[in-house]
């Protein structure tokens, strides 16, 4: 049975992931739903869970398909990719090849290989309580934090800020992950051109 701090913490951690997906598609090429498009990549973020007392998303990129045209070039590709993620200080909890086919008119079909990372945070590990602590003194000493969310299931003006805390966290952790995703890739993309 989730808690209710459990479903708080969902709740502001997937604004922290929509605001990440807003940002991405305005600086790179936007696509359908929660994708961007970058250097050939499209890249996908997922919505956040909550799963066991801890906040679950995934991020993923295709695997430029047009440039590797073999099924084992394909494999190598996220080979590399795994070996460069898996020493990672942002170690994603697992990294797997995912093979998605998708019929978009119901005539066509359509094959694509996705790198999927899927990272795990302790709900615990999404706050600070001395930045909390810190931003809710600026608050009741009068300076305005618009970041604040207007919660009517937050009661107090600390668990505001708990609230905004963690959305902000999710929102950096994500960047975070996409960024070196990207990195990853073109680190990837360059060896095998040369």
């Amino acid at each position: 049975m989730p808690t209710l701090k459990g479903l708080l913490f969902n709740q502001f951690a997937a604004e922290g992931l929509s605001a990440l997906v807003e940002e991405m598609q305005s600086s790179y090429t936007a696509k359908k739903g929660r994708r961007f498009n970058h250097n050939n990549i499209t890249y996908e973020i997922g919505r956040p869970v909550f799963q066991g007392n801890a906040i679950e998303f995934e991020v993923s990129s295709k695997i430029p398909e047009d440039e590797l045209k073999t099924p084992k070039a394909m494999q190598s590709y996220f080979e590399q990719m795994k070996k460069i993620l898996e020493k990672s200080a942002n170690k994603p909890a697992s990294i797997e090849m995912e093979n998605i086919v998708w019929d978009s008119k119901k005539d066509t079909e359509k094959k694509r290989n996705y790198v999927k990372l899927q990272y795990s945070y302790p709900l615990d590990d999404l706050f600070d309580n001395k930045l909390v602590a810190s931003r809710h003194e600026k608050v009741i000493n009068g300076e305005v934090d618009s970041s604040l969310p207007d919660s009517p299931s937050a009661f107090t003006l600390a668990g505001k800020v708990v609230l905004a805390v963690v959305r902000e966290t999710i929102q950096q952790r994500g960047k975070e992950s996409l960024t070196e995703l990207m990195e990853v890739n073109k680190k990837v993309k360059a060896s095998l051109k040369g």
